[in-house]
This record gives structure tokens, sequence and C-alpha cells, in this order.
């Protein structure tokens, strides 16, 4: 998609020697996935600590092998 935009020559100019690309296309498109990557981050760490999670994995893999054997 094609966008004009109007972004400051030095804001510009740090983005380039940042991502080390020559394209500003580019350097623009890496800018944006690394906000969005960041911002996914964000959005999963806000769910630490409302989620209980038990650690009985280990309890229902034995219960689940003894009812495939019949056992239970």
């Amino acid at each position: 998609m094609r966008t004009t935009l109007n972004i400051d020559d030095l804001l510009m100019k740090q983005l380039l020697e940042a991502t080390h690309e020559k394209s500003k296309t580019r350097a623009i498109a890496i800018a944006i996935k690394d906000y969005l990557k960041k911002k996914h981050i964000k959005k999963i760490l806000s769910y630490q600590g409302t989620v209980d999670i038990e650690n009985n994995w280990q309890q229902l893999e034995k219960e689940e092998i003894m009812e495939y054997e019949g056992k239970k």
C-alpha cells in the first residue's frame, strides 16, 4: 500500500541507523513490526497473575494412562 508520510528528517536518520537499512520503506516496516510485537508482549504480560493454572500435569498423565489401560 502506498502512503505518504511526513517524518522528521532526524527521526528518519535515527531509524535508518538503528535498523541498519538503506531503504526507508524497509526501516519503517521493521519499526512497525517491532512496535506491534512489543504491544502484543505487553498485552500477554498484562495477564500475568490473572490465570490460575494448576501444575498437576504429571498426576493427570498418570490418571489418563490408568484410564486408558482400564485400571481405573
